[in-house]
């Protein structure tokens, strides 16, 4: 993975932090100082600090890969004093801006986020990246139309990249336009046949969407992989919309993209092991308080 989609990862999992992480929702009403003695208290901090290069001598490249290092450590408020050091040594404003705006989305502080990002766009205007970045912004405040114009602009930047039509259709999507969602879906998808796979079926965008939504998009999935000729994909995207709801069954009957599977056995099993896998998940609703849920992967 280059580095443009690494990334790209790191937006997407710096925004899913805003939906979850108890550390990141108290650093949020402390001072900067605050978070940053909280910080510290971490028994790592010791070793970490002690290889951290000199600001007042260190390359831009060296107290970069720092800053990057802080921030995998969730040493947030260093973090961000490393690319700050490395901007004043000459390091690259915009890429540097960028990375110290999703430092700010994992601090869940979106104003400076937003920020940080205009201010990239402000010094390079065709940056993708930047633009991108901005949709983020705005898809986590649910400005869809802005986050729509946004995305529109990193993906005339930078043709190459699914990750901005992917984002661009699941805004539209979002906004209920399904044929245009389904353009920009089967564009990313040309682009990485094996997008869902890079980005965890599109990270933050589809984690935002409510759960009706999510089993429409699923199916909206599946329907484009049987466009592609992906059998697979499609069955695994048509489960994922049976469990979670969908009819799956009356969509397909009303849709002719699917003519040839209306009766195929192998639905009908999607069908009854996702409805028992509800009811399953009803009764034991009822049985007491649910078990935490585990901790992310990353």
């Amino acid at each position: 993975m280059g580095y443009p989609a690494r990334f790209l990862f790191l937006l997407i999992f710096a925004a899913l932090l805003l939906l979850s992480a108890p550390r990141i929702s108290a650093q949020r009403t402390m001072s900067h100082e605050e978070a940053r003695a909280l910080d510290h208290q971490n028994p790592v901090w010791q070793s970490v600090r002690a290889h951290l290069p000199d600001p007042t001598t260190a390359t831009a490249e060296r107290l970069e890969s720092a800053a990057d290092i802080l921030r995998a450590r969730r040493f947030f408020e260093d973090a961000m004093d490393y690319y700050g050091f490395a901007l004043q040594r000459g390091g690259e404003p915009v890429h540097l801006l960028n990375k110290m705006g999703v430092t700010e989305l994992e601090v869940r502080d979106i104003n400076q986020a937003r920020s940080l990002f205009q201010k990239a766009v402000k010094i390079n205007k065709k940056n993708p990246e930047a633009w991108n970045n901005l949709g983020v912004i705005e898809y986590i405040s649910r400005r869809y139309d802005r986050a729509i114009g946004y995305y529109k602009r990193a993906s005339k930047l930078d043709k190459t990249s699914a990750t901005y039509h992917s984002n661009l259709g699941t805004a539209l999507f979002d906004k209920k336009e399904y044929d245009r969602a389904r353009k920009e879906f089967d564009i990313a998808l040309r682009l990485d046949p094996e997008m869902m796979q890079h980005h965890s079926s599109l990270g933050i965008t589809t984690r935002m969407l409510s759960p009706a939504d999510h089993a429409r998009y699923c199916f909206e999935l599946a329907r484009l992989y049987l466009q592609r000729g992906d059998e697979k994909a499609m069955m695994h995207y048509l489960t994922t919309a049976s469990e979670a709801g969908f009819d799956i069954l009356n969509a397909m009957n009303s849709d002719q993209i699917f003519a040839s599977y209306r009766k195929d056995p192998r639905i009908l099993v999607i069908v009854k092991n996702a409805q028992e896998l509800r009811s399953k998940n009803s009764l034991a609703e009822g049985t007491g308080p649910p078990p935490p849920l585990p901790a992310e992967k990353h």
